[in-house]
Order: structure tokens, then sequence, then C-alpha cells
């Protein structure tokens, strides 16, 4: 039996049809590695769950309950008085620090 490609459907149509039990099996691929069946996820297969996921939770999920969310903390000496003491020069990237992320990010760009 040959499976003409116009059968499947397109990636749009598949996320946007992850029921919630999918989407848990998704989550627990990639937390663990492994598909249910015990197989180990391919890379790519990680990365393409790791969308998924994180496209159901952007659909679904309120903000805090999103995986990779991480709570913003308040800093004291931030936006108050004490702002103008504190020192953010030693926060920024410097010019040369901002070449070698660009060059690594053009080495190892993914692409979708």
């Amino acid at each position: 039996m040959m499976i003409d490609a116009d059968d499947f459907p397109d990636m749009q149509t598949l996320l946007n049809n992850i029921t919630p039990e999918v989407y848990e099996a998704l989550k627990r691929a990639v937390e663990l590695g492994r598909w249910a069946n015990g197989a180990r996820l391919t890379a790519a297969q990680r990365e393409t769950c790791l969308q998924a996921v994180i496209y159901y939770d952007g659909r679904h999920k309120p903000e805090g309950e999103r995986v990779g969310y991480i709570q913003p903390q308040e800093h004291e000496h931030c936006g108050s008085e004490g702002d103008k003491k504190h020192d953010h020069a030693g926060n920024r990237w410097d010019e040369e620090q901002l070449l070698v992320f660009r060059q690594m990010s053009e080495t190892h760009s993914t692409r979708h």
C-alpha cells in the first residue's frame, strides 16, 4: 500500500488538534528523552515535541503554568532611588561578547 504525502495533515493542523493526553505524552517524552515504549527520542524528535508542548501551552495555559516559565522577581534596588547608586554596566555584553555570540548563533543555527 502506497501512502501519498498529501494524505498527511500539515503541521498547523496537527498542532491545532493536540489533545490534553497527547500534550502530556509529548511533555513526558521531552522530560525523559524517551517515548512511552522506552525508545529514545532523536534530537529532532525532542525539538519538535518541545515546540509542540510550547505551542500547546501558549494556547491553553495561563502564563504562570507554561513550560519554562520563570516568575520575575522584584529587586530592591531597581526602579527606586537606590537604582542610581547601583551600577548595571556589568550586566551588559560588550561588543566582543556580542560578536562571539553572533558567530556561534550563525554556526549553530537551527532551520525551521
